[in-house]
């Protein structure tokens, strides 16, 4: 899929979750979606995008995958630049802090992730970059 055909996709799954609350968007390819407002790096802008989720006890879990991109997606590098953002599910919002998964870590999660949605497997096979994992841990918590 082409980068402008997925950002116009993304819009429009932003923009019935938002409207819908969740009912529709908040699921897709059998997993929980969320929605993940960063900070842009340059233009300091909010910047929106729905990403399939896990739970690994209170964190939630977003994987970079960008469909196996050689780069990382623009949400990715955001919360590199500013790591506060806002996870939406549902009503809900949750402010957070997101850290990419240590090497431990990603070894456990990658499992839970191939398992929730194997597609991940095929991104990681069409790029050398590895396909960061990133814990969102609640603020506060």
């Amino acid at each position: 899929m082409r980068d402008r055909t997925a950002k116009h996709l993304s819009t429009l799954h932003t923009l019935l979750y938002r409207t819908t609350r969740g009912i529709i968007g908040r699921r897709l390819v059998n997993n929980d979606i969320l929605l993940l407002s960063t900070i842009g790096r340059w233009t300091g802008n909010t910047h929106t995008v729905p990403l399939l989720y896990l739970r690994d006890g209170e964190d939630l879990v977003v994987i970079a995958s960008w469909g196996g991109r050689e780069q990382h997606p623009e949400w990715y590098l955001n919360l590199a630049s500013n790591p506060v953002a806002t996870a939406r599910i549902e009503g809900e919002r949750i402010r957070v802090t997101a850290t990419t998964a240590d090497p431990k870590r990603r070894a456990r999660l990658w499992a839970k992730v191939l398992a929730a949605y194997d597609g991940y497997g095929e991104y990681q096979s069409r790029t050398d970059r590895e396909i960061p994992i990133v814990i969102l841990e609640k603020k506060g918590s």
